[in-house]
């Protein structure tokens, strides 16, 4: 059984940073594709950034709503990823989860929940004025 755990969370000003952390742990840990996603209360889950790894091409994809100020990044290894956000806003207030994909890439859907099949329990996120 593999188990993400998120790390970073927490409250900040408008403008400020934080940097999220997930780190994958269990049996052998390979994934196809890490993202991280966030959920605002009263809305859908959706994705923010997900990095997908197909032989030696890495796919890199951003939501429009924080292209420019969050980036994903991840170690050697793929069982860490993470996502530096920077100039937060209210509206990027949600529980942000990282999520991973394990099993064969069979569609292109990594903007989807559904694509993934790993979850963590999230972590709060809050940027106020």
């Amino acid at each position: 059984q593999v188990h993400l755990v998120e790390s970073g969370g927490g409250s900040v000003q408008t403008g400020g940073s934080l940097r999220l952390s997930c780190a994958a742990s269990g049996r052998t840990f390979s994934p196809k594709a890490m993202a991280w996603f966030r959920q605002a209360p009263g809305k859908e889950r959706e994705m923010v950034s997900t990095l997908v790894w197909r032989g030696s091409r890495t796919t890199v994809a951003t939501a429009e709503s924080v292209e420019g100020r969050f980036t994903i990044s991840s170690d050697n290894t793929k069982t860490k990823v993470y996502l530096q956000m920077n100039s937060l806003k209210p509206e990027d207030t949600a529980v942000y989860y990282c999520a991973a994909k394990l099993g064969p890439i069979l569609a292109n859907n990594f903007h989807s929940a559904s694509f993934y099949d790993t979850w963590g329990q999230g972590t709060q996120v809050t940027a106020s004025s």
